[in-house]
């Protein structure tokens, strides 16, 4: 998982500063933290990628995507869809 340490805290989940967020193997540019939002789950929660081919996903259930970086294929997580902090917003 990208953004994830199962072995301590999590990095990401409660920084905001102003940045983007790339793919941990590859680079490639993937949030930015405009998208950034506090969520009560445990990894950093966005609202939108910064482009629609940052990611490619894949449908998982009715209400989930796999994610995986758009330029490498590594694992990024999900997207929720109905799960974002607006009505109709998804949850990356």
């Amino acid at each position: 998982m990208s953004f994830c340490s199962f072995f301590g805290k999590e990095l990401y989940k409660d920084h905001f500063k102003p940045g983007i967020y790339v793919c941990s193997q590859c680079g490639h540019p993937v949030f930015s933290s405009r998208s950034k939002y506090e969520h009560s789950s445990p990894w950093p929660a966005f609202t939108e990628t910064i482009r629609e081919d940052s990611v490619t996903k894949m449908m998982e259930t009715l209400t989930a995507y796999k994610v995986l970086c758009g330029k490498c294929g590594n694992g990024l997580g999900h997207e929720f869809l109905n799960d974002g902090p607006e009505e109709g917003s998804s949850r990356f």
